[in-house]
């Protein structure tokens, strides 16, 4: 089963930024993250990633593995990560010549089935 658990409303940005602490469904298995890329200005680079924490305060830098690749044009992405932490955020480095991007992400989180006793 998938829930949405956040979502980072579409905007023209040109700085990097983060969406701030998500917390994640204890059973959650895996963040499944979309972003929308509508328009893009300059030469814009785009790196979008999870970070992770047990308490939603102190977040770990992401491993190469938790970013998407590279975004530099209009394009819908989607990727799925392994859940390792209690919380996550997005992380959105925006590089480049006079860069502007306007996007959105929508976050969801993937779960395990509950086990359930019939009695």
């Amino acid at each position: 089963m998938s829930y949405q658990i956040g979502f980072v409303p579409s905007a023209a940005r040109t700085t990097s930024g983060n969406s701030g602490a998500l917390r994640l469904d204890p059973s959650a298995d895996n963040v499944n993250v979309a972003v929308f890329v509508t328009a893009v200005g300059g030469t814009p680079n785009l790196v979008l990633s999870v970070e992770w924490s047990n308490d939603g305060i102190t977040f770990a830098a992401a491993d190469v593995a938790d970013a998407l690749t590279a975004i530099t044009t209009a394009v819908n992405r989607v990727k799925s990560f392994p859940v390792k932490g209690l919380f996550a955020r997005l992380v959105w480095t925006i590089t480049g010549g006079t860069p502007s991007l306007t996007f959105s992400v929508d976050v969801g989180s993937a779960g395990r089935p509950l086990n359930v006793a019939y009695g």
